[in-house]
């Protein structure tokens, strides 16, 4: 048993990139995680609408954020299109408090900062798009993201590393592919499967948990096409760079982690520490959450998330052109080894000139007879 041991530690020794990732990113993924993990709330962005609106600007103090004065019948827009939590609407018998009730923690927060107020029993509050604050409403569409992020990068990161150990993917050299066409077509399967796993998933929250679906079917659907598509490609990146399964898996879970708690999907992306903040806006499941959100639980249409939209173009561009060019390097033929000079008058895999008088020569000693 010592000798297993040890052989065992010495093989450990070897994979300097699988020790790198026992050690090293645990530690990482600690710090970035621990200053991600908070659900306070410290900043309420509201907008504040009708003739009363720069007095009633003077009375809010924080979290409450004020971004704008619009008018009156802009108020439910702006938080429909995403740009307040909060928007309060003056001018009537009493004021009307509108809260976004699809930012759960939020929402949450605005309610108990209106409950300390002074001013909050002369006012009338209404909870839009959740009215109950039901956690499922806003974690089945972030639920249906993370599962297109573990079809689509856990799943699919084995496949090249399965093409090598296998054997075939030598094979992929001598045929006329190009980078392109095999990364195409490596994404082609898993894409059709995480159609059918994100049917299914909005189905039944649909169905079973009652999540509403008050946007175009289109939108979303050209939404978790983008977020696919970005996906698909990490998971063929990660199974290029990666030597063997365990390698690819271990990759891919490292991504699909930050994912899960730096996406906005669980904690609050305005609670996040500012330094860490900006890993998640390099992160496509942050965007497809505001597009499945948007979409769903607020009707949102397209005109107002076209920036989720452009980034996660943008992703997508750039995870193509990484793995093309990691697949190019794959398939490019080698060089042709170039022929040894043995001198003039001799050519390789031809018999010498040994002159017009030489007797045949002997069989495997080069001599004359």
């Amino acid at each position: 048993m010592k000798a297993m041991i040890i052989k065992e530690f010495r093989q450990l020794r070897r994979d300097r990139r699988t020790l790198a990732m026992m050690i090293v990113m645990p530690v990482i993924l600690l710090v970035i995680l621990g200053y991600a993990a908070s659900f306070d709330v410290s900043r309420i962005p509201t907008v504040l609408a009708g003739p009363s609106a720069r007095q009633a600007a003077a009375l809010l103090h924080r979290p409450f954020e004020v971004v704008g004065i619009v008018p009156a019948a802009q108020a439910q827009s702006q938080l429909r299109d995403g740009h307040a939590a909060v928007a309060i609407v003056t001018g009537g018998a009493q004021p009307v408090v509108l809260i976004d009730g699809s930012q759960l923690f939020t929402a949450r927060a605005a309610e108990q900062a209106l409950a300390t107020m002074p001013a909050r029993r002369a006012a009338s509050v209404r909870v839009l798009y959740n009215p109950e604050l039901k956690t499922s409403d806003i974690m089945i569409p972030g639920i249906a993201g993370v599962i297109l992020v573990f079809v689509g990068t856990v799943i699919t990161s084995l496949g090249v590393v399965r093409e090598r150990q296998s054997g075939t993917l030598e094979q992929l050299a001598v045929m006329p592919l190009r980078p392109r066409d095999v990364f195409l077509g490596k994404i082609t399967p898993y894409f059709a499967v995480a159609a059918v796993d994100l049917a299914v998933v909005l189905a039944v929250g649909v169905a079973v948990f009652g999540v509403p679906f008050r946007g175009s079917p289109a939108v979303f659907a050209l939404g978790a096409l983008l977020f696919v598509f970005v996906t698909l490609g990490i998971g063929v990146l990660i199974s290029s760079v990666s030597q063997n399964q365990g390698q690819a898996i271990q990759l891919a879970i490292m991504t699909l982690l930050p994912q899960v708690l730096l996406s906005g999907l669980i904690f609050p992306l305005s609670s996040i520490v500012a330094g860490v903040r900006w890993i998640a806006y390099l992160l496509p499941l942050t965007y497809f959450n505001e597009i499945a959100r948007g979409v769903m639980l607020r009707g949102e249409p397209l005109t107002a998330l076209w920036p989720p939209f452009c980034y996660l173009a943008l992703l997508g561009a750039a995870v193509m052109t990484l793995a093309t060019l990691r697949f190019r390097s794959f398939l490019a033929p080698s060089a042709a080894a170039p022929e040894p000079d043995t001198g003039p008058g001799t050519w390789p895999g031809t018999w010498p000139d040994l002159g017009p008088d030489a007797g045949p020569v002997l069989a495997g000693t080069g001599e004359s007879s």
